[in-house]
Parts: structure tokens; sequence; C-alpha cells
């Protein structure tokens, strides 16, 4: 649900400024609104520096703490940090760089210019060509050395001559001058590239210590930047400032009282929101539902004040769409087991939203991998012993039972998000529009399933006539409600074409739940397959890494397909534009959720 907001106005005297911004920050319930943006942002040092602290601190998140812990001020820190990086970047490119030109020059061997140089000043002419390889012989001097092989059939050759003596090369040779380094050279180079890294990851160490000062610099920083966009984005009047913003209807009465109990002498005044104005979103959940918070965190998408939470509406399909996506009881367990055994660590990375969630999403895995009878790519009885309730396989009738399957909770799915769609238009007609659309996509299921499983019925089928007909007609009718019948009609017709094949590609868009649980079932029982024919050295390293591989697939699909079909065919025909920001209270630290 998301809770309802008051537009908040408080004023004081300005000689009570900074106690009334001080008790605001206490209460933590007014989302502040800066009168003029402009004025209200943070100052570009100010800026600079918090962002600096925050990526030096994510960039410390690897090495540990060595040595012992320096005296260095957190900002001078983080900028040592950064510039650590940034050298160790460039230092990293060029020693990539330097081992090319190693390799390159391995037909050279590891002679050193200087001894060319020496030989030189002793007389001795030393020349290089690059000759064919039957023409080899045909080079005449002192000393003749073929020294490796070149491209297109071709080797180097050292021709050496002493004195006036003279060298003498096939027309086909082609002359070749010394290379600006040398092997040995390069080596060195690197060597100390080498040395400069190690001694920068030590550095890295030492100010690995200074980690959770620069953090709480970070929020010093933060509070001190929220506190003075507050100041400054106030109306600032002779004798009056005053602030605006907004608060839960709920905590209305909280925020009087509270200013009240802080001895702050201030005027309060709450309205409901005016059309065009944008609250903040402040999503409430019953507790079973939480766990999805998480994800919509990670993702960053937030629903607007106006549009529907369909928080729990995610959090009962994620699941599921994820234990078909997953189909094996195996990774399931693994999910469920991981977040348990090493909670706190879960926890401090991902959050308790997301541990919890990886839960549930392992619990629902286990659940169908028990139906399908598959566990780590491996055949189990099912559930009622013999052959699983469901099978997942390459067979024509096993694929074509989970692509029904998986069509049809696309439909159930879709029609929900019509007609929840439709309800929110109450008393509207439009809302008959969306009926209409919910009836559609009910003959559109029949067309798909004609088409994709071969179904013997008809595309004059009552089961298709009807719904496409009565749901076609109610949405081009009812789509712009007006007293202009011909006008309605136009519009309604102009715009159903396009969105009557949406509807057959958004039920096609939960294929994908078929396809990728039977692609990842075919993976499983492969690597099973190949660690069995590697013997038994090789067993569980295969497994390990196969099944490993296999399951980060699996996260993979979960975010590409399973998230998909929530955040855009699902979304889409709710209407959802995900177009809201979080709540978040002048002194909260991070956007609210509950």
């Amino acid at each position: 649900m998301i809770v309802p907001m008051l537009k908040t106005y408080v004023a004081a005297r300005q000689q009570d400024r900074q106690r009334l911004l001080e008790a605001l920050r206490d209460l933590g319930v007014v989302h502040l609104a800066p009168v003029d943006p402009a004025k209200a942002a943070p100052d570009d040092k100010t800026l600079a520096a918090i962002d600096t602290l925050a990526r030096a601190a994510q960039m410390l998140g690897e090495p540990a703490p060595r040595g012992e812990k320096g005296d260095l001020a957190p900002l001078a820190a983080a900028e040592e940090v950064l510039e650590i990086h940034r050298r160790a970047a460039e230092r990293r490119s060029r020693l990539a760089g330097l081992h090319r030109q190693v390799e390159q020059l391995a037909v050279w061997g590891d002679a050193t210019l200087e001894q060319f140089t020496r030989l030189a000043e002793a007389g001795v002419n030393v020349r290089f060509y690059s000759v064919p390889r039957d023409a080899a012989g045909e080079v005449r001097a002192d000393c003749v050395q073929v020294l490796g092989e070149l491209a297109g059939k071709r080797i180097l050759v050292a021709a050496a001559s002493s004195g006036q003596s003279p060298v003498e090369a096939p027309e086909a040779a082609e002359a070749l001058e010394l290379p600006s380094r040398d092997r040995p050279s390069l080596r060195a180079e690197a060597g100390e590239i080498d040395a400069a890294l190690a001694a920068d990851e030590e550095r890295l160490g030492v100010l690995a210590h200074l980690r959770d000062d620069m953090e709480a610099e970070r929020r010093r920083l933060e509070r001190k930047a929220e506190y003075a966009a507050a100041s400054n984005g106030g109306l600032h009047a002779d004798a009056l400032y005053a602030v605006q913003g907004w608060v839960p209807a709920d905590k209305a009465e909280a925020l009087s009282g509270g200013l009240a109990e802080a001895g702050v002498p201030a005027g309060v005044q709450t309205a409901p929101p005016r059309e065009g104005e944008a609250p903040p979103t402040l999503v409430v959940l019953p507790r079973w539902a939480r766990p999805i918070q998480g994800l919509m965190k990670i993702l960053g998408i937030q629903p607007g004040y106006g549009e529907p939470d369909v928080s729990v509406a995610f959090m009962i399909a994620l699941p599921i769409f994820a234990a078909m996506l997953f189909s094996d009881g195996g990774y399931g367990l693994t999910l469920l087991l991981l977040p348990i055994v090493l909670r706190r660590k879960v926890i401090a990375k991902m959050g308790r939203n997301v541990a919890n969630l990886t839960m549930v999403i392992g619990a629902l895995s286990m659940a169908w991998g028990a139906l399908t009878g598959s566990f780590f790519g491996m055949d189990v009885p099912g559930l009622l012993g013999g052959k699983p309730l469901i099978a997942v396989s390459l067979d024509a009738g096993p694929m074509n039972f989970l692509m029904r399957l998986s069509f049809t909770i696309g439909v159930v799915h879709l029609v929900v998000a019509q007609l929840w769609r439709g309800v929110r238009l109450w008393p509207n007609l439009a809302l008959l529009s969306k009926v209409g659309w919910a009836a559609f996509l009910v003959g559109m299921y029949s067309v798909v399933t004609h088409f994709v499983l071969g179904r013997p019925a008809e595309l004059t089928s009552p089961a298709i006539i009807w719904p496409c007909m009565i749901g076609g007609g109610m949405a081009i009718l009812f789509a712009s409600p007006s007293w202009n019948v011909p006008k309605m009609v136009a519009l309604g017709l102009a715009n159903f074409p396009l969105a009557a094949l949406g509807t057959f590609s958004d039920i096609m868009s939960y294929v994908r739940l078929m396809a990728v649980g039977l692609a990842g079932s075919v993976l499983a029982t492969s690597f099973n397959e190949l660690a069995m024919r590697a013997g038994p050295v090789l067993l569980v390293p295969i497994l390990i890494f196969g099944h490993g591989l296999n399951l980060g697939l699996c996260l993979i699909a979960l975010f590409a397909h399973g998230v998909r079909l929530n955040v855009l065919e699902f979304s889409n025909n709710l209407g959802l534009e995900w177009s809201g920001y979080p709540y978040q209270p002048f002194g909260s630290d991070q956007p609210q959720e509950t």
C-alpha cells in the first residue's frame, strides 16, 4: 500500500531557524521540498568530497587492512586511494603493452641494443634481412646467422662483416632496422612496474584501516549538505523562515506535537496534494511481502504516488517464475541454505530483504524441483513415487505441456493487470475498455496455443471469436469515452491494431519460462554426463564448476526474464510508468521502507 501524503508547511521566526531545522531532523518525518531548488543545491566542494569518499570506500572493499594505521585525514586518504587506482590502471595498461612488445620481439632473442653498438664501435657491421626461406643460402657475409621465423614463409637473417668486407643479399631480401627497444630493457621496465604495483597494493592495505573513518566522514558531510540544502531551500523573509515538504498523513499530528515538545514556536499547516503535484512514495507492506522491496531497491524503480503498488503482485509472481526458470530442486536448496548458513554476511552484503527473497525463491524452486523430479540435473522420484508429476525433457509431449503452462500463467498474469487497471478507473467508463482487453487476451491465448502448439481448434472457434470480438469491441468503443461517439470510435480504432498485436507478443513472452528452464535442465544433465565420463579425479571439480556456472546463468535469467515479465509485460498492461521517487525524510540517511 502506498501511504497517503500531505503537503506540509512549517513556519517559524528567522531567529529560530536553526532550532526548527534541528527539531525537524530529530523528528525525521518530513520529506523536505525546497522552495527554490537552485538555492538548495550543496556547494560543489562538499559534493566532490562526498563523491571522493564514497568511491574510495568502495574501492577499499577488496584489500584487507595491513600494516599500521596511518594518521591521514579521511579526505586526504580517500584522494590518495583514488590516485593509486588511477595510477595502477595506467601502469597495468603499460604493463600489458610491454608484454605484447616482448612477444613481438621474440625473434630478436635477448640481445641488447648496447651489444650491437659495441660491435659497430669495434668495426663489425651487422645487418638484418627478411629473406624468403628458400633464399637464405644466398646471403653472403663473414658471418650469417638465421635468427628466427617471420610471417609469409620468410626468415630473419643476421649478416655480419668486418672492415670493408661487403654483405651481399638476394633481390628478394628486405633490409630491416633494429627495433627501438630490446627485450631485456622491456623486461626490466615491466619488473619496475610490477614492483610499483606491489607497493601500491601494500599502501592500499595501510589505507584500508581508514575505511570506516572515510565512511563516517562521508556521512558527516552528507548530513552537513542535507542541513545546508534544508536551510537554503526554505523561504527566507525579514522575520520569518519557512520550509515545505511532505509528511505521511498518519504522522501529521506527530509533527505538530513533536515541534511543541521540542520547544520550537512554529506554525504547521497541512493539505492534500493538489492536481499535478508529485509527492514522494512510501510503500508499506505486510511482513511476508517485504522481501520484494530488496529487489525494487536493486532495480532502482519506484511507483509514482498516484500509481498502483505492485509489490504484493511481484512477491507472488516472481518466485513462481524463478522456480520455473531454475527448474531444479538442487539449485533451490542451494539458494535456501546459503542465506541461512551465511546469514550475517549475506545480510551485510545484500540486505535483509534480499536475503529473505532469496530464501523464498529457493523454497519455491525446491517445490518445483520436487514436481519435475530434478535435483542437480539428476532424475529423482516424483512426490508420488515413480515418474515425476511434471516431466521436463526435449520430447514433444512434455515441451508442449510446459509451453501451455507458461502461456496459461502469462494470460492470467496479464488479465489480472488489465482488470486491476480497470478497477482503478472506476467510475470512468474507460474501465470497460480494460475489461474488453482482458477478454481479448483470453481470445488471443487460444490464438497463441493454436499456432504454437498446433491445437486442433480452428481460428473460427468460439473460444477465439467471441472473446476477441466482444473484447475488441469494448476496447475500441470505451478507449476514450466521450459524448462524441464518432470521435470516440475513431480514437479507439486508431490505437487498436498495434495494441492487439502487442497482446500476442505479450503472451508469447511467457514461453521463456519453459525455454530457459528446459535449457538449464539440459545443461545440468550434460555436466553430469561429462563428469561421469571424466573419471573419479575430475568428477567433483567438473560437477562444482558446471553446476556453479549453471546456477549463475539461472540467476542472470531471473533478472533477464523473471524480472522482465513483471516490470515490463505486467506493468505495461497495468499502465505503470515507475515515475516515483522514494520518501526520504529530513534526518534519515536512507529512503524509508517498511
